[in-house]
């Protein structure tokens, strides 16, 4: 994700303790924050797909889900 868009999501954050967020504003919070979260997930997939578990016979497995 772009850190223009990560630095929309603290604006509207901060725009949301300050006042109460118009309908578009509150929708573009939602889209960019959905972006994120899937992105965020998505590497947190990749990066559990290269562990590994080494059980106490040696053998190294797969963490499954």
């Amino acid at each position: 994700m772009d850190q223009c868009k990560i630095d929309r999501i603290n604006e509207l954050a901060r725009l949301a303790k300050q006042r109460e967020l118009t309908a578009e504003e509150t929708e573009e919070r939602r889209i960019l924050r959905e972006e994120y979260l899937a992105e965020w997930r998505a590497g947190t997939k990749a990066a559990l797909d290269r562990v590994y578990i080494i059980d106490e016979n040696g053998v190294k497995r797969k963490l499954t889900e």
